[in-house]
């Protein structure tokens, strides 16, 4: 283990995907992931578990998971090591190891994790204090939000972003926007319980008819609509239809009023036909059963190219409504410019079905078919086939002996899946050989 092998698994998800590590913690394998921190100094092991660790009070447990890469100056290993020192009641120590020096106080990423563990530790005039340089962009500003959440210091939040509104666009070398603040506002208003200001906080700013973006006029649709003011959110759907139609129509199902809501939907498809609006109306009959009609809407998108294609979200749908077959008829019945232009995506989703349908005799002999022509970019999908028919040692060889760039991550979700978690982890090449490896392809 060594700082270069660590940075390449930071800036390549190398080892132990993090996703996976949770995946571990959730099946109650921290002590597996203590083991692969120790052996295989993977990082992303030995922060799950210690943060798991110190979360059931076994803090000198954890901390020796930290001390090896504390050791040899790994950062991510000191902030951890604090955040669990906290944790211990040992705020003054745990913050004065992490506490940005003259250099770093010029870093925002430096400065807005220490600010985090301010927070933590109760210590929010630190958290604002260090902060305060760096108010000049959104994102300090909206982790500062998110860190005192629960900590009672709304009050000193909202002072600060009330001095960031004022200072909004007038320094030449700030990225923050006045509607980026005032976002944030009406977010710690609603929290403490203060809705009126909030909601008033943006009824001002929208009725001064400067432009924003997109996400200004979603949030306050999503706020009318958690404090119930369905008519004022019909004015905004009205005048921001893209942003805040789609939250009008939930505001009127959750307010008992769904037939409203679904005329106005079928309303505006009729009249713009926008993707985002039969996904709505998608969900919309959904919560009512109407599952066809649900399948019916979406299937005018299964020619576009882009997010707007809603093919795979009907295909979810029909499979967790019991009937991957119908899913599998819409497949096969595709034939436009979609299905022309992705071939392979197709078969893949054709292949998933057959699983799904329990035809997996069949699917395999396709995947086989498939695999012959073009070798091994077939093998997880005629892996998942084996494994779904029961033949999950073949399934295991296939994917172990296989050079698909999914393969080793395909192993290890189906050992995972199939209750053998120590070989799904030893499945996982080690930073060092995976950066070997990584190296001699060029990458």
């Amino acid at each position: 283990m060594n700082i270069d092998d660590l940075s390449w698994q930071a800036h390549n998800l190398g080892g132990v995907h993090p996703r996976m590590a949770q995946t571990l913690l959730d099946l109650g394998q921290v002590e597996l992931l203590a083991r692969a921190a120790q052996e295989r100094g993977d990082w992303n092991c030995a922060k799950a578990a210690a943060l798991e660790l110190g979360a059931v009070g076994e803090f000198e447990r954890a901390l020796a998971l930290l001390d090896p890469f504390t050791d040899i100056g790994w950062r991510a290993a000191e902030w951890v090591t604090a955040e669990v020192m906290i944790r211990q009641g040992e705020a003054d120590e745990a913050l004065a190891m992490v506490r940005p020096d003259a250099a770093e106080l010029d870093d925002a990423h430096v400065c807005v994790r220490y600010a985090e563990l301010s927070a933590k530790a109760g210590r929010i005039d630190e958290a604002i204090e260090v902060l305060t340089p760096h108010l000049g962009a959104s994102w300090p500003l909206s982790c500062l939000v998110e860190a005192t959440e629960g900590q009672g210091a709304d009050d000193q939040v909202l002072d600060v972003l009330a001095q960031a509104a004022e200072r909004a666009g007038t320094e030449p070398t700030d990225s923050l926007e006045r509607w980026q603040v005032l976002l944030l506002t009406a977010r710690v208003l609603e929290r403490a319980g203060r809705t009126d200001a909030a909601v008033e906080t943006l009824r001002t700013e929208a009725a001064a008819g400067r432009h924003h973006p997109v996400n200004f006029p979603e949030y306050h649709a999503e706020l009318l609509a958690r404090q119930g003011l369905i008519e004022e959110l019909a004015s905004l759907a009205a005048d921001q239809p893209y942003a805040a139609f789609d939250a009008y129509a939930k505001a009127l199902e959750d307010a008992g009023r769904a037939p409203e809501a679904e005329a106005l939907l079928r309303e505006r498809i009729e009249a713009h036909d926008l993707s985002n609006d039969r996904a709505a109306l998608m969900d919309l009959l959904v919560r009512q059963g109407r599952i066809d009609e649900a399948v019916e809407t979406g299937r005018p998108t299964f020619d576009y190219h882009d997010c707007g294609n809603l093919l795979h979200r009907t295909l979810d749908l029909l499979v967790d409504d019991g009937r991957p077959d119908r899913a599998l008829e819409l497949v096969e019945g595709l034939t436009g410019p979609y299905a022309e232009g992705h071939p392979d995506d197709v078969l893949q989703l054709r292949l998933r079905l057959l699983g799904e349908a329990g035809r997996c005799p069949q699917g395999i002999a396709e995947a086989t078919a498939l695999n012959e022509r073009q070798p091994g970019a077939w093998d997880t999908s005629l892996a998942r086939l084996l494994e779904l028919d029961g033949r999950l040692e073949e399934a295991v060889a296939l994917l172990r002996a296989s050079t698909h760039y999914r393969a080793t991550l395909d192993l290890a979700d189906m050992l995972l899946r199939n209750g053998r978690p120590a070989e799904a982890l030893a499945a996982i090449p080690t930073i060092a050989e995976e950066r070997a490896a990584a190296e001699r392809r060029g990458w």
